[in-house]
């Protein structure tokens, strides 16, 4: 994460800086930053393209710079968030061509933009296939972007686990280490780890030790110093239901003090919290508030 510096707008502290996915359309900087001001956001997380299409539009060099310049000069982690038709695993050549082409565009667009990494779900084996089969796939297609990321300011590419829908490729912690393997543990390989997600998967988050638990197992899966983002959102539906539907912070089946306890967990020192919850701005802003202060409390 960059330096902090003092006297800044949004400069969180080096702990965990809170923030939110913020919409740009109609501008990255004049937009995007606004809503991220306006909720006091500390870090943001931005589509660079349709997320439920094959697009690659590219940036406005203008609002592209600002919005640079600004995370730069107030100390904001940015992310990108890939779209989410992008699967490595799938059964159809046309979908894992656009998947290569899609993803590309993130990771080019994510160095234009400054952001520090580049968030993509880690798919599914469809029409059948085996696992073994769709992660010769995803090596054979992924594995090459990454050797792509040859710049300074390269983002890493983070894979994000499912909440284990029909044929996952990633979903529970331990299936990172496959995924991983499949990609040579790249060094610009990291995880974005979706509460909602590992919990939907089946990892309980609940009770006195369950967020700490399942770091543990992140970790001993992948390594420390991996984890390099988090979409902090609670679940609507309780632990194993395969389902990805967000809910806004202690008002889930998760509850509050798993998100107290994930701030304490060594293997979350220095990440940012994104939140991906309902509401709107009035409900993103009181989410990123109370995450601050179960952070500061």
């Amino acid at each position: 994460m960059r330096k902090q510096q003092s006297g800044t707008a949004l400069a969180g502290p080096s702990r965990n800086p809170v923030g939110s996915h913020v919409p740009v359309a109609g501008g990255l900087s004049s937009v995007g930053l606004t809503y991220a001001h306006d909720l006091k956001a500390e870090t943001v997380q931005v589509f660079v393209a349709n997320p439920r299409g094959w697009a690659t539009p590219a940036g406005n060099p203008r609002q592209d710079e600002e919005f640079r310049a600004v995370c730069e000069a107030e100390s904001i982690p940015a992310y990108v968030h890939a779209p989410y038709l992008i699967n490595f695993g799938s059964h159809t050549e046309a979908t894992v061509e656009k998947s290569v082409q899609s993803l590309r565009h993130s990771l080019r667009r994510g160095r234009e933009i400054g952001a520090l990494g580049v968030v993509v779900h880690t798919g599914s084996a469809t029409g059948g296939r085996e696992r073994s089969v769709a992660l010769r796939q995803v090596r054979e297609h992924m594995l090459p972007l990454l050797e792509e990321l040859t710049h300074d300011d390269d983002p890493f590419l983070l894979l994000e686990s499912t909440a284990g829908q029909g044929s996952s490729l990633c979903s529970r912690t331990w299936d990172f280490e496959p995924y991983f393997e499949a990609l040579d543990a790249h060094p610009k390989l990291g995880v974005c780890l979706d509460t909602c997600h590992v919990f939907a998967a089946g990892h309980d988050l609940t009770g006195p030790s369950g967020m700490h638990r399942t770091l543990d197992l992140l970790v001993d899966t992948v390594g420390e110093g991996r984890l390099k983002l988090i979409h902090a959102n609670d679940s609507k539906d309780v632990v194993g239901a395969h389902k990805d539907r967000h809910e806004n912070i202690g008002a889930g089946h998760i509850g509050e003090d798993p998100f107290r306890a994930l701030m304490t967990h060594p293997a979350t020192e220095g990440v940012p919290l994104v939140i991906e919850t309902p509401g709107g701005k009035e409900g993103h802003a009181a989410d990123v508030e109370r995450l601050k202060k179960l952070r500061d409390g």
